[in-house]
């Protein structure tokens, strides 16, 4: 009786062990796709600004009104199909590092039925 209670307590303490490094490991994932996701936003943002300042310097540069909604428009255009381009990447970064934090978990799910 002893011997089984030793053994069961030798499986629980395995078990606690293995999900805490599966937990563990998950959370490394998380933490490197965060920090990519934040360097991508980050260079996003560099861009944008400075897309956007060119644009005011040649807006401020206009010699006309047709010049000046003609650079505005373009800016607009390019703005829009950039932030989108931009949100459709971080939605599948999202995506990788839900995937990624999920693999430790469900490979530890998957030794226990096993």
């Amino acid at each position: 009786m002893n011997d089984q209670i030793q053994n069961v307590t030798e499986d629980f303490q395995k078990a606690g062990k293995a999900n805490y490094d599966a937990a563990l490991r998950s959370y490394g994932e998380v933490a490197k796709s965060f920090q990519a996701i934040g360097s991508q936003v980050t260079d996003y943002s560099k861009r944008a600004f400075e897309d956007a300042h060119r644009a005011f310097e040649q807006l401020a540069s206009a010699k006309s009104l047709e010049q000046a909604f003609e650079i505005q428009s373009r800016y607009a255009k390019t703005a829009y199909d950039n932030w989108m381009a931009q949100a459709s990447k971080i939605g599948e970064m999202y995506a990788a590092a839900a995937r990624e934090a999920y693999k430790p978990v469900e490979q530890a799910v998957a030794k226990r039925t096993a």
